[in-house]
């Protein structure tokens, strides 16, 4: 289900700069009990973890939904988008009424960032943020906030029908 040429340059990646861990994705030691390519998202963490079958996955800092907006479970990535609009859905229109209907790819209001793994669960979707600040928080409607670099790395490395965990 994942590209493995795209690891190389995702290890390069991961062992250059000078982020902190806790806003860098880095190589870890997991065991998740899931086949290598699995994306499993341990939200009281906060973090994404891309499985690489070898006892070790690729950990990303994210932003999960807020309290009551969270969910749980498994999904499958079933879109992959690079710059997409987006359409807020019914609940963010209830709560935020000024919000247009659509928001165009790239724009710097446009929540989704740089890419979007769309989800065939809901209206959720991996995806980049224009608010940086908000990764690490339970924040979102239910969506998985990346950095906007850590969204297209992952969606470099995964495929449509990827599956993917949501778990406490």
């Amino acid at each position: 289900m994942f590209k493995q040429s795209g690891w190389a340059v995702l290890a390069a990646a991961v062992l250059v700069g000078g982020a902190s861990s806790a806003q860098a994705r880095e190589r870890v030691a997991f065991d998740g009990g899931v086949r290598p390519g699995t994306i499993v998202i341990k939200t009281s963490e906060r973090r994404l973890y891309l499985t690489l079958g070898d006892g070790s996955a690729i950990r990303y800092p994210v932003a999960v939904g807020r309290l009551g907006k969270q969910w749980f479970g498994w999904a499958a990535v079933d879109g992959k988008y690079s710059r997409p609009a987006w359409s807020p859905p019914a609940e963010v229109l209830r709560d935020n009424p000024p919000l247009p209907s659509v928001i165009a790819g790239g724009s710097p209001h446009n929540p989704m960032g740089a890419g979007a793994l769309t989800l065939n669960r809901g209206q959720y979707a991996i995806h980049g943020t224009n608010r940086p600040d908000s990764i690490g928080r339970f924040a979102s409607y239910g969506c998985i906030r990346m950095h906007n670099a850590d969204i297209m790395d992952l969606s470099s490395c995964v495929s449509v029908g990827t599956p993917v965990m949501v778990v406490q």
